[in-house]
């Protein structure tokens, strides 16, 4: 329950408070004098979009601030506290700046948030219902929404709804794999060419660079041997010339004839006998590598052949070997999903077909489950409206499938058709039906739509009536109502006020109201008062007593406070309105 609501700076309001409590809160003032500043209040309270026009003239922001009685509403303390607010004494809280720019700030628990988590918080607390509310209730969705709330259908439509969004994803899925089946099979016919041209040639890693060495030594055979060969001899010579180790032999045995003398010529010695031995070492190797050199045209044409044949590979599928064999691999797994286009379109099918199945099922139960609750609405709405001084008026809701033709390929139907049993429907992500609300006014009338049928009178009470139908379904703790009796007057009036309190038995509510019937039945009377000294105007809130009460009745009721006549008839309607039994 909303406890207090600050309001500074807000349109013609400079600073006023507005006490609340349970039961039924009336607003009254004259024209002009700032009513509905208390509704655009609590829109921006429950995260309304900012108006920097809306900023009293002259002031840098408005601010309104509401005070949340929250000991029964545990849930809210909690997500207060999770945004970072705190809750003292059991209330919270819940703030919103606008400033003169257009800028706009909100604050739950003293915690800044973001507007959206504002609204979210702020949603569950207060149901707002204004004239625009009327032409909401001419449109079908919200005819259909109000019907699956009283019916309590939000699990089956779930369900439904889970289905066709999982249907709707399928067939998009299968639409795109058959329009780009024909890409697909061009796509799969290059990489199968490459796969197999890979294949065909089947290189090994690390191939090309050891094919590159040994054409580079087949290719210098000739001069390999020869340079070969003539180390050997500069090493050891085979016809008697001078070669590296006759000299080393010849300075070694020189050292070994003076080692006894000189240690050092010793050590000389060792170290010349050890280039001895590395030289014979060396001499033998080069000696064996010139035997092995030989010249093989064959065997180098083949290896220039298999280096043409993976140059060929590297220019079309990588810049090396080992890239040619990853494109391979990914290429066949690519392959593989390209190859099972067929089989994807034949499971896409099947699985749409199953679904389809699926939500024809899902749907034929939520049908059936509004054509109950709309039964039971239409009753519960036409005793309101009997209440509501509409004695003979009957509101019936007709829930109808969206029928149509069959399609010329049943086996492939448009994405919006629907075969349920023998028939076939239109089909939305809101179920098969058209939900709509009709009313017979008079005994003997014909039921026509609302949009054809009700008076703007009329029209108000049957928006009370869905209202005060649908608030045993989704209770809040408080309801908003602004002028929703705009056309009404009368003993019509009357019921309308007597209705109010009674829905104010088991919630608070709040009323803008300019009939002074409907303001007899308040626990609570706040008057907007105007004020002007010439240059700027001011209003203020003010909650009335029992006398302030008769006086603002007399004139709402002849434009005149003071009138005795006028102030007899207020307090004859505010004894009515003590005396006269609730609504049922």
């Amino acid at each position: 329950m909303i406890e207090e609501i600050r309001i500074s700076s807000l349109g013609v309001i400079d600073s006023s408070t507005l006490e609340l409590g349970p039961g039924l809160t009336v607003i009254t003032g004259e024209t002009g004098a700032g009513k509905t500043m208390v509704v655009t209040a609590l829109g921006l309270l429950l995260g309304g979009r900012a108006d920097s026009g809306a900023v009293r003239a002259g002031a840098k922001q408005a601010r309104v601030e509401g005070l949340v009685a929250a000991k029964a509403l545990p849930q809210l303390v909690s997500a207060v506290e999770e945004a970072g607010g705190e809750a003292e004494d059991g209330g919270v809280v819940l703030a919103r700046n606008v400033s003169a720019e257009g800028r706009s700030r909100a604050f739950a628990g003293g915690a800044a948030v973001p507007v959206a988590t504002l609204a979210e918080l702020a949603e569950p607390l207060v149901a707002v219902h204004g004239q625009s509310d009327q032409h909401r209730l001419l449109k079908a969705q919200t005819q259909r929404h109000a019907l699956d709330r009283f019916g309590g259908l939000d699990k089956l439509l779930a369900a439904y709804t889970k289905i066709h969004d999982r249907l709707v994803a399928t067939e998009r899925e299968l639409a795109e794999v058959v329009a780009t089946a024909r890409e697909r099979a061009r796509e799969a016919d290059v990489l199968r060419f490459g796969v197999d041209e890979v294949a065909a040639v089947a290189p090994q890693p690390g191939e090309d660079a050891e094919l590159a060495a040994e054409e580079a030594r087949l290719g210098h055979a000739d001069t390999l041997r020869g340079a070969a060969e003539q180390a050997r001899e500069a090493l050891s010579s085979e016809h008697g010339s001078p070669d590296a180790l006759a000299a080393v032999a010849a300075a070694r045995g020189l050292l070994e004839s003076v080692r006894d003398h000189d240690p050092e010529a010793a050590a000389l010695a060792d170290r010349v006998a050890e280039v001895s031995y590395l030289l014979s070492d060396v001499a033998a190797d080069v000696a064996s590598y010139a035997a092995r050199i030989d010249t093989d045209p064959t065997r180098l044409a083949a290896v220039s052949e298999r280096r043409a044949a993976l140059t060929g590979l590297t220019r079309k599928y990588g810049d090396t070997v080992e890239e040619v064999l990853a494109w391979a691999e990914t290429s066949a797994m690519r392959l593989l999903d390209l190859d099972s286009t067929d089989e994807q379109i034949v499971e896409l099918t099947a699985r749409s077909a199953q679904l389809r199945a699926d939500l024809a099922a899902a749907g034929s139960k939520l049908s059936e489950a509004r054509v109950k609750a709309a039964s039971r609405l239409g009753t519960a709405v036409s005793d309101e409206l009997t209440l509501l001084a509409m004695p003979h008026a009957v509101v019936t809701i007709r829930v109808s499938p969206r029928a149509a033709e069959a399609p010329s390929d049943p086996e492939h139907p448009p994405a919006d058709l629907l075969q349920v049993g023998e028939r076939w429907v239109r089909f939305g992500r809101s179920g098969l039906d058209e939900v709509e609300f009709l009313l017979a006014a008079n005994t003997g009338s014909e039921p026509r739509a609302l949009h054809k049928g009700a008076s703007g009178g009329e029209l108000s009470r049957v928006m009370l009536a869905v209202e005060v139908c649908l608030a045993g379904t989704s209770p809040v703790p408080t309801f908003v109502f602004d002028e929703v009796d705009s056309g009404v007057g009368g003993a019509a009036a009357v019921e309308i006020g007597r209705r109010l309190a009674k829905l104010a038995e088991d919630a608070q509510v709040l009323v803008v109201t300019h009939l002074p019937q409907v303001a007899a039945f308040a626990d609570r009377h706040v008057l907007v008062e105007k004020s002007s000294d010439g240059s700027v105007t001011s209003s203020g809130l003010v909650t009335l007593d029992d006398a302030g009460r008769e006086r603002e009745l007399s004139r709402m009721l002849a434009g005149l406070a003071e009138s005795d006549t006028a102030l007899a008839h207020a307090r004859e309607l505010l004894e009515l309105a003590r005396n006269a039994p609730r609504a049922r």
